[in-house]
């Protein structure tokens, strides 16, 4: 069965070329999605060689607790973390220290796998979410490479789906040497997938631990000024929004200007190349807008586009009120915890199915969830007319988010037993 799919991923790979070198997100790193790797990304030392991949610069935040601890307790390992998309690889390089490798991940093509399973060695590979990838599986376990699923996920509607093409391929789930689920109910999705019940635990999510409770103070000035924000003023910042969401966001931000006439608004896109779009809203409503990386203008200004990557959790900590996007339109919503981990009040809309394990953490704790514009603007304005609410309802959320931390280093117990240990290491 899993020689069709491996047949099969080479025709789709020839039928999605001209994307696959064209699109503006995966055309770069081609060798390296070929898995022609150099040498540098091979170095001798460090043991053990853990290979961490997230697909993209938030998942791969996700991660990077786990990095943390593995450093901690395994000081001499060797990191090697992949992702696909371009901005993914950006962040890593700029802001995962732990990272002692950052590449591009393999094509999940035969040849590539193999490659990059020759090449970067590792002892054990980490996969995130539903991250299950049958090519590069099968190239680990002929390997002899151990593999962790992280943080594990599994659509309730789409198990039917799952079940059909785990069997077409092969059934990669009896390759993965540990599950690591983020709950009761995830966990009995993987058992009901095929996954052995001996391999499966449930953590929690590290996504919890990545959120920064401990606020850094030495660098807020630099961004507000860099935002154009004036600190005596309210700022309602609207993170990781979506096509679609920002027309109504910068229209509940022009009423409540009205009302507050000192309110500031940031608005931080999901995908970046979106900004000038957004910006062009905003002046079309009859705002000043400009983006974050034109430079400081001359004073503050109504609307500013956050246009950079891994800035949002410090944007946030500049915040009076938030809310996170994906969650008006049918994308299953964002990060909530990110704000919520800075101390602010969290509000989001309707379509949250991709983090109901936040929102279960946040409603009635600092989260609030709204069912349209017209009850965000509403909510809002109550808010921000009531200062010592949004404090109290911030340091909840806050108190929320570090009462579900811990997935990390549960993970890292699991998977340290999962790989032959250097010598001296608990």
């Amino acid at each position: 069965m899993h020689a069709l799919y491996a047949i099969g991923s080479y025709l789709a790979a020839v039928l999605l070329l001209p994307m696959l070198l064209f699109h503006p997100k995966l055309r770069h790193g081609i060798r390296e999605r070929l898995g022609f790797y150099r040498s540098r990304e091979a170095p001798g030392t460090g043991s053990p060689r853990i290979w961490l991949h997230g697909a993209s610069a938030g998942d791969l935040l996700s991660l990077q607790p786990m990095m943390r601890e593995l450093k901690q307790r395994v000081p001499g390992c060797c990191l090697v973390v992949t992702t696909i998309t371009n901005s993914g690889l950006e962040m890593a390089r700029a802001k995962i220290r732990e990272a002692d490798v950052v590449v591009y991940a393999p094509y999940d093509l035969p040849g590539a796998t193999r490659r990059a399973m020759a090449t970067l060695r590792p002892d054990l590979l980490v996969l995130e979410y539903t991250e299950i990838w049958p090519n590069l599986i099968r190239a680990a376990r002929k390997a002899g490479v151990r593999i962790a699923l992280t943080n594990g996920r599994f659509a309730p509607e789409k198990l039917s789906r799952y079940r059909t093409f785990f069997r077409a391929v092969g059934k990669p789930l009896r390759s993965i040497t540990l599950f690591l689920m983020r709950s009761d109910e995830e966990a009995e999705r993987a058992l009901q997938l095929g996954a052995p019940p001996d391999r499966v635990w449930v953590t929690g999510n590290t996504k919890f631990d990545a959120l920064v409770l401990d606020r850094p103070r030495g660098d807020d000035a630099v961004l507000r000024a860099a935002l154009a924000l004036d600190p005596g003023r309210p700022v309602f910042i609207a993170g990781s929004t979506h096509d679609g969401e920002e027309e109504l966001l910068v229209e509940v931000y022009r009423k409540l200007a009205a009302d507050f006439p000192g309110l500031q608004m940031v608005v931080a896109p999901r995908y970046v190349e979106r900004a000038g779009k957004i910006v062009a809203i905003a002046q079309g409503a009859g705002l000043t807008a400009r983006l974050r990386s034109a430079g400081a203008p001359g004073g503050p200004v109504q609307v500013v586009v956050l246009d950079t990557i891994g800035e949002l959790a410090a944007a946030y900590r500049l915040a009076t009120l938030a809310f996170v996007g994906g969650s008006f339109v049918r994308r299953g919503g964002q990060n909530v915890l990110e704000p919520a981990g800075q101390g602010k009040p969290v509000l989001f809309g309707p379509h949250m199915q991709s983090f109901k394990d936040s929102v279960q953490v946040l409603v009635g704790r600092g989260g609030i969830q709204v069912a349209t514009p017209e009850q965000l603007l509403k909510v809002a304005r109550e808010l921000l007319s009531r200062p010592d609410e949004i404090l109290r309802l911030g340091a909840m959320a806050r108190e929320a988010v570090g009462a579900v931390r811990g997935a990390s280093a549960r993970n890292v117990d699991h998977m340290l037993r999962a790989i032959p240990r250097p010598k001296g290491v608990q």
